[in-house]
């Protein structure tokens, strides 16, 4: 039995939007392209937390129930490609301000507890490809996703039999 477990804070998608976007990708994207992300891990991660401990999960999780902010809406309308991670990304082209506030509130208490935060700016977004090793044909901006934002979530990342699965451990509700 392992003593610590790989987390992260995010946001999921409604179904619909999940759906919605896994055959825009497929519609979008050469099948060659990369390695699509799985439909049920589509997700907007807010704070990467790593290897936790027991103890650890504790603590975030009683942070995490501390916050208080209102609920927001999130516009899915940019897309890019980062070639040094080899990945394809989907995001809002203006993150709205209770997106960053909630981000930068679970990454400071994820840094006050042990848990090291990358030092470039927050860029929130969706991974849909990964492992692509050549330049891809983005999109014209002629996409959008509008979803209302009302919890967030704190995931545990498994891998299992040559695939990593997500699965929510908790989820707390915005006001």
């Amino acid at each position: 039995m392992r003593d610590t477990q790989k987390l992260f804070f995010g946001l999921d998608l409604p179904d619909e939007c999940r759906q919605q976007i896994i055959r825009w990708r497929a519609a979008t994207f050469m099948a060659d392209a990369g390695k699509p992300v799985a439909a049920a891990n589509l997700h907007l991660t807010l704070a990467f937390l790593g290897e936790v401990s027991a103890q650890k999960t504790r603590t975030l999780m009683e942070q995490a129930g501390r916050i208080s902010q209102h609920a927001f809406d999130l516009t899915l309308d940019d897309a890019g490609y980062w070639p040094r991670s080899g990945v394809v990304w989907l995001g809002p082209a203006r993150a709205p301000r209770g997106l960053l506030q909630l981000a930068a509130l679970l990454r400071s208490q994820a840094a006050r507890c042990g848990c090291p935060q990358p030092a470039q700016p927050y860029h929130p977004h969706l991974t849909l490809l990964r492992q692509v090793t050549r330049p891809v044909a983005l999109p014209p901006r002629n996409f959008h996703w509008q979803l209302p934002v009302s919890r967030f979530v704190l995931y545990q990342s498994e891998y299992a039999r040559g695939s990593v699965r997500y699965h929510a451990l908790a989820q707390w509700e915005l006001g």
